[in-house]
C-alpha cells in the first residue's frame, strides 16, 4: 500500500470540483479507498426515511469523501 499523507485534524486545500479553493480541516480518512472528508466541503443532501429519533424524516446534508489527488496538505507557519 502506498504512503498516506493525510491525518485526521490537518488542514487541507481542496485543489478541483465545486470547493476549489476552499481550506478545512480533515474529519476522516480512508485510506484503503484512497480517499478523506473534508469539513464543510461537498456537500449532497440525502433523504432520510421517518424514524423514531426523527419522526419527520426529510432531508440530511452529508459530506462525502473526496479522493486524495484533489486535495493538497496546508502548512501552517
Amino acid at each position: 500500500m502506498a504512503k498516506f499523507n493525510f491525518k485526521k485534524g490537518d488542514t487541507v486545500e481542496i485543489l478541483a470540483g465545486d470547493d476549489r479553493g476552499t481550506k478545512a480541516e480533515v474529519v476522516q480518512v480512508m485510506p484503503k479507498k484512497n480517499k478523506v472528508i473534508v469539513k464543510g466541503c461537498k456537500i449532497a443532501k440525502k433523504t432520510v426515511k421517518p424514524t423514531e429519533d426523527n419522526p419527520k424524516g426529510g432531508f440530511l446534508d452529508k459530506e462525502m469523501p473526496i479522493d486524495t489527488s484533489n486535495v493538497r496538505k496546508v502548512e501552517e507557519a
